[in-house]
């Protein structure tokens, strides 16, 4: 069962909107249908948009101190509902229900963070070469946002960039994922109970993305898109968002390594491959998708690692002891189980799991991948680890920057001056030292290459929401 408040409807100019028509939203692991969303159509679409414009002349105008006090409040009511949103993650997408409190609390994070950055949205005066002139850098908000979130992490996505949105000035309407939009849904029930003003945040549940998303695209008053989500699709938006000159902000697709040297610690080099892979059934863009170990501690590591993951509990997502909850669609469980059996026919060994049930598939670990296999250059976006080999640093460096995705890279050793040369040397735009859980709202998140434009997250993510202006005063 939902918990009680759960909307379902659309959320526009401060109300709770029908639309045109529903959609059944489906609970993941068993099929049974969860509840009947609003599908938002783009004449519906059309008058949110209307509905923003005019909002973002009014929000804009607030002081830092009054947007930062909303933010505060909300972030206050979220944690208050950590209980009914960790529920509604694990009905609607399947994330085991202990994993969803701590999406909570790191989407509350960035709300927090943002509240007091609000009140820090600095200009900077400069010496002028000219004594008639005073010159100074002011900031103002880029204007109204277009954002898109995806579904494995639908807390945290809203709040990563609704937040430092509206503590800019601006105003947020958002498209969530088909999968799980009731989450976002709440987390606008929640901003408007914090006092958040009608049109700040709109919500657009939708079965046509495409279409809803071309008002907002095609409207040169949307100043700004946000997105998460494949490499393809954003690779599409970033073309239909240049013919308005729109800002942007793209975090794509990724295909992480995780490189364990042979001065690593064991124990915790796996346990820290266990969450770098496994955190959300390894549905995460920042998964751990290849892992290099150096050829004098493999065998011991991949024994240690299969071990590790042999005891992984698959089940129910609302089980309390549960670890790995079921694949988001059954369209997902197939690519893995396709990655999965491609690696085997190329010559992979299988240490482990690997059977899939539905939208279960057990945590698999392969060893002896060619490099041949589609699991070392497709993104997986499931719980199945690949180990290979390595010998030597430079070896490892060139196995890992192979890649065309910069999103996020690990490694594991003692020796300080390999961890410099190796943070310095990924291609990557997050590197966790000795760390398989480096993300956290006060630092910032993003890629490089095919893993998208722009950073969320800390001071660079208000700055993203940000126009720079320069202000020259002659004074006689």
């Amino acid at each position: 069962m939902l918990p009680e408040n759960t909307p379902k409807e659309a959320f526009i100019d401060g109300r709770w909107a029908l639309a045109p028509k529903t959609f059944t939203l489906r609970r993941p692991d068993t099929g049974a249908p969860l509840a009947e969303v609003a599908d938002v159509d783009a004449e519906t679409a059309r008058k949110a948009l209307e509905a923003q414009i005019e909002a973002d002349a009014h929000w804009r105008k607030q002081t830092p101190a009054a947007r930062g006090a909303v933010l505060r409040r909300w972030y206050e009511l979220i944690l208050e509902h950590a209980e009914p949103l960790a529920r509604i993650m694990a009905l609607e997408m399947g994330k085991p229900i202990r994993e969803g409190r701590k999406e909570v609390a790191y989407a509350a994070g960035f709300v927090e963070w943002y509240a007091e950055e609000a009140k820090r949205i600095y200009g900077t005066t400069i010496p002028s070469p000219d004594p008639a002139k005073r010159l100074m850098v002011i900031k103002a908000p880029v204007g109204p946002v277009y954002a898109i979130t995806p579904w494995n992490f639908p807390a945290a996505m809203v709040t990563r960039k609704a937040a430092p949105a509206l503590a800019a000035g601006c105003t947020v309407t958002l498209k969530p994922a088909e999968e799980s939009p009731l989450t976002a849904l709440y987390l606008a029930r929640l901003w408007q109970e914090a006092g958040g003003h009608p049109a700040t945040l709109q919500v657009l549940p939708t079965t046509d993305p495409v279409g809803v998303s071309r008002v907002f695209l095609e409207d040169p008053r949307i100043r700004k898109l946000t997105f998460t989500g494949s490499t393809a699709v954003g690779q599409q938006l970033y073309a239909q968002a240049a013919k308005t000159m729109k800002r942007i902000a793209l975090e794509l697709g990724g295909h992480a390594p995780f490189i364990a040297f042979e001065d690593a610690d064991l124990e915790k080099a796996v346990a820290a491959a266990i969450t770098a892979k496994f955190r959300n059934g390894g549905q995460s863009c920042v998964a751990a998708n290849r892992i290099y170990v150096h050829r004098a501690i493999h065998d011991r590591f991949a024994e240690a690692f299969a071990e590790a993951v042999g005891r992984l509990r698959v089940g129910d997502p609302l089980d309390e002891a549960t670890e790995i909850g079921p694949l988001v669609n059954a369209a997902a469980a197939a690519k893995v189980e396709a990655h999965l059996s491609d690696a085997l026919a190329r010559g992979a060994r299988l240490l482990g799991g690997g059977k899939r049930r539905g939208t279960f598939v057990e945590p698999a670990v392969l060893a002896r991948v060619p490099l041949s296999a589609k699991i070392l250059e497709e993104e997986t976006f499931g719980p199945v680890a690949p180990i290979l080999s390595f010998e030597r640093e430079e070896e490892a460096l060139a196995m890992a920057n192979a890649s065309p995705y910069g999103l996020a890279a690990y490694l594991w050793t003692r020796d300080l001056g390999r961890a410099w040369r190796m943070s310095e040397g990924l291609e990557f735009g997050i590197v966790g030292v000795n760390d398989g859980l480096p993300s956290t709202p006060v630092a910032p998140f993003g890629g490089m290459k095919l893993s998208g434009i722009g950073r969320e997250g800390g001071k660079w993510g208000l700055d993203a929401f940000l126009e720079i202006k320069y202000v020259s005063v002659v004074i006689t």
